[in-house]
């Protein structure tokens, strides 16, 4: 059954991740705040070394660790989970397990007071997450009915997950402020849980799916007869770069703000530019992608991404800011929908959670990568993270261009007749 033109289990999936992402976004800004408000025991480790790298221990280098090892560890779980869900041929259960275990990491905080267990449940929750997001992204593909739903399909999807994530620290903050952290960690559990019921209640997995369990579950890196790498693969690389050059904005907020003579309050609205930028393109994008051809898009927004980038690094005025992250907001818009409808259609039969895992794990590690190489690069001068976030963009852009066909045929022109 369709509603306002999607199957209603792909809203229920999107109302759901909506609702999880959320719950997992309050802890961006939960977590920082609640390791440096003394409830954390942090003392014996401060001020020592870190072996080998020879690094000081900071509260600082506390906090990014415990919120990129999230990131790191669901990235590199995905293709694996994702596996796992195509031998089994089964990918509810593994949503449901997934989403068990993020609602009691996030709960899981409320009962702690030494950081390794802050580590312990964020990398709980990692796990969690991987269960989760390739299965969930698979099931979506499997829900279209033919490649001409498949791009509208994922910009559905893809726009309920932003809002959630966009919205989540707002509320976070609100929260914390009037009710504490604890409030904040239950209403995290409270978006797994809600998410829990609704796959629960409304989603099954599609007959074929079990029927056509995957037995050849590789990941090629080689292309077919002619190209040097495999198009899949090759968006994969794409959108690491994608992921890389979106996150190095956040760390820099200091710099950024001294640099514009702008208040946090136009920061924070820079750093939403991106996300409100997909949630309004997400859905049009993707339903164009049915109809014009993926390829047209990708090629689109990575030709954007190497200018916004670059004009981080560059410009002196709030104003201009805002529309570079507007811009690349669109890039990416331009790029997620129809790069995993371009996956989908490639996926063998039985094996969507593997194809798919390829991107929805490059964007994750991208996006881990993005804070660590801005906070590195920026000693070199504030305008060094953009400048190679726009290199990697370039790459990217030749490496589509090249590599990924178009993989719909009887396309619409966008040019017209």
């Amino acid at each position: 059954m369709a509603v306002f033109g999607t199957d209603r289990r792909v809203l229920v999936l999107a109302f759901a991740r909506m609702a999880d992402e959320m719950g997992n976004s309050f802890l961006i800004i939960v977590l920082p705040l609640y390791i440096a408000s003394g409830q954390i025991q942090l003392d014996a480790l401060l001020g020592t070394q870190v072996p080998i790298i020879s690094i000081t221990v900071t509260e600082s280098l506390l906090i990014g660790l415990a919120l990129s090892m999230f990131g790191f560890l669901n990235s590199f779980s995905q293709p694996f989970t994702g596996r796992l869900t195509d031998r089994a041929g089964r990918r509810k259960v593994f949503i449901l397990f997934g989403l068990a275990v993020l609602g009691i990491g996030s709960g899981g905080y409320i009962f702690v007071s030494q950081y390794r267990w802050v580590l312990f449940f964020r990398l709980l929750q990692g796990i969690g997450a991987a269960f989760t997001i390739p299965a969930t992204v698979a099931l979506v593909n499997e829900f279209a009915t033919s490649a001409r739903t498949r791009g509208g399909n994922f910009g559905v999807y893809n726009t309920f997950r932003l809002i959630g994530f966009g919205f989540g620290p707002i509320v976070a903050g609100v929260v914390v402020e009037f009710w504490g952290f604890d409030a904040a960690f239950l209403v995290a559990v409270a978006g797994a849980f809600l998410s829990f019921l609704l796959v629960s209640l409304f989603v099954e997995d599609p007959p074929e799916t079990r029927a056509s369990a995957g037995s050849d579950l590789s990941i090629a890196v080689r292309g077919p007869p002619g190209y040097l790498l495999d198009p899949v693969f090759t968006l994969g690389l794409g959108t690491v770069a994608m992921g890389i050059a979106i996150a190095l904005f956040a760390p820099l907020e200091g710099q950024i703000n001294a640099r514009l003579g702008q208040s946090t309050v136009l920061f924070g609205i820079q750093f939403g530019a991106v996300t409100i930028a997909n949630i309004l393109l997400q859905i049009p994008i993707g339903r164009a992608s049915d109809g014009y051809g993926r390829r047209p898009f990708l090629v689109a927004g990575f030709l954007i991404l190497v200018p916004s980038t670059l004009a981080q690094g560059y410009v002196l005025s709030p104003l201009l800011m805002t529309l570079a992250r507007l811009a690349q907001g669109v890039a990416v818009a331009m790029v997620f929908a129809p790069s995993l409808a371009l996956a989908g259609d490639l996926a063998r039969e039985g094996a969507s959670g593997t194809t798919l895992s390829v991107l929805t794990m490059a964007f994750g590690f991208g996006v881990a990568v993005g804070p660590l190489s801005a906070g590195f690069l920026e000693r070199f001068g504030f305008h060094v993270p953009f400048l190679a976030g726009s290199v990697l963009a370039v790459l990217a852009l030749l490496l589509v261009y090249t590599q990924v066909e178009e993989t719909l045929t009887d396309t619409k022109s966008i040019f017209g007749s």
